[in-house]
């Protein structure tokens, strides 16, 4: 076993030049939803002619080369020197600790301690990185085609059921391919699965069988895939846990209602432009909430770095005030840095539904429920995603029935957690 791993690990490198080589480089494994890849570009550039000793090489990456061949580098001790990445906790041990090497560890503490748990070892104080953005998953809706076909946009508190059956209206009145579509992403799922009144976390801190409200919205969920109200492309066009959204088809008028996140506002703002109207809506509700998922992407120094002074002044660099400010007011993404909240933003669009859609989501954090606030800082989650991802999926496709993907998820967490020794 520890063979193969070591030759994945060798084409995961051949792949992306990993961990630099060469004193005062610092490398960066970097992907972007939107623009944010450009607007760092510019941000680091500025930072070289202020530091000319130390160069910083950024690797833009697809999130699936971040998802499955980083953790392969890692394991092997190897990677890039920082990396911006979302399976925080699973992977926190192979996290520098910047405390000792940051200028100011205080004001680390402060601005960005909210989120710190999520990216460190449990126990630890440690400062591993900071949250380049908080996101929330949530709705957008086509408005246009809603208008168009003449039915009104469910309301504030409207249910999973009423936004499928209005979409369904939509989509069957203007002839496009599918009423609604989810993210093939586990994290995704888990929104309206917690809104089902369901919980992942045992009493003991470790995965809980599917409960009862699982169980509910994913039969729902399979039965939409069935009947056609749900995207079947976006779940079945991939295998295993291989993440895959359903933006573009949102983007070319293709869908009624997609369920996605807040990170989509400045792709939605730059692609959509004035081909039609589209709004943010929040999450449905369940029997027991109206909860989405909270998290966001994190940028963390890597511990196997031969340059750990030089990753700390970029660090402490994107880390600063007014440099999350900028990226944050250019990126249109809601920042994690306190001092940034509150003292609030001018977001840099001139698209008055992206301020609209930015600011229905900083008031959907009022609807997350305790459990959604908990899962990002909760070392299975990752686990638990890529079970419900590869067997939902499965049941999608007709390749097993829903009870029996049930039982698959339970075994296919259970293996993990005992492979994991923990």
């Amino acid at each position: 076993m520890r063979k193969t791993r070591t030759l994945l690990a060798a084409l995961a490198v051949g792949i992306l030049t990993s961990t630099a080589a060469l004193a005062g480089d610092v490398r960066i494994m970097w992907y972007s939803d939107g623009v944010e890849g450009e607007v760092l570009k510019d941000l680091l550039d500025r930072f070289m002619k202020e530091n000319p000793g130390i160069n910083v090489v950024l690797d833009n990456v697809s999130y699936t080369v971040v998802r499955e061949q980083l953790p392969v580098q890692l394991e092997a001790g190897d990677g890039p020197d920082i990396a911006r990445v979302t399976n925080l906790k699973a992977m926190s041990q192979h996290w520098l600790d910047l405390r000792p090497l940051v200028a100011d560890a205080a004001y680390w503490d402060t601005n960005f301690g909210a989120q710190a748990d999520w990216m460190r070892p449990d126990g630890s104080n440690q400062i591993s990185g900071f949250m380049t953005q908080i996101t929330l998953a949530g709705g957008f809706a086509n408005k246009t085609l809603f208008d168009q076909a003449g039915i009104a946009l469910p309301g504030k508190d409207a249910t999973w059921d009423d936004w499928a059956r209005a979409s369904k209206q939509v989509a069957e009145s203007q002839q496009v391919p599918f009423a609604m579509a989810l993210d093939r992403s586990g994290h995704r799922l888990s929104g309206p699965i917690l809104a089902y009144g369901s919980n992942y976390i045992g009493a003991d801190g470790k995965p809980a069988p599917l409960d009862d409200g699982a169980k509910a919205f994913i039969e729902k969920f399979v039965g939409w895939v069935g009947d056609g109200t749900m995207s079947k492309d976006v779940w079945v066009s991939a295998a295993g846990s291989t993440y895959r959204a359903g933006a573009d088809d949102f983007i070319n008028g293709q869908l009624a209602y997609y369920y996605s996140g807040s990170w989509q506002v400045p792709n939605f703002s730059t692609k959509i432009g004035s081909n039609f109207d589209w709004v943010a809506t929040g999450s449905p509700c369940g029997p027991a909430n109206c909860t989405g998922m909270t998290g966001g992407a994190g940028l963390v120094a890597v511990k196997y770095t031969k340059n750990p002074t030089e990753v700390a002044k970029v660090m402490d660099y994107l880390a600063r005030e007014d440099i999350v400010k900028e990226f944050s007011e250019r990126t249109l993404f809601l920042p994690a840095h306190k001092g940034v909240v509150e003292k609030g933003l001018d977001f840099k669009t001139d698209d008055a539904q992206a301020k609209a859609a930015l600011n229905i989501f900083v008031g959907a954090t009022g609807s997350l429920s305790d459990i959604a606030r908990k899962l990002p800082g909760w070392f299975w989650s990752d686990t638990y995603y890529a079970a419900l991802v590869t067997r939902v999926s499965q049941a999608a496709a007709g390749e097993m029935p829903v009870a029996e993907a049930y039982t698959r998820i339970d075994a296919d967490i259970a293996a993990k957690v005992k492979d994991s020794g923990r």
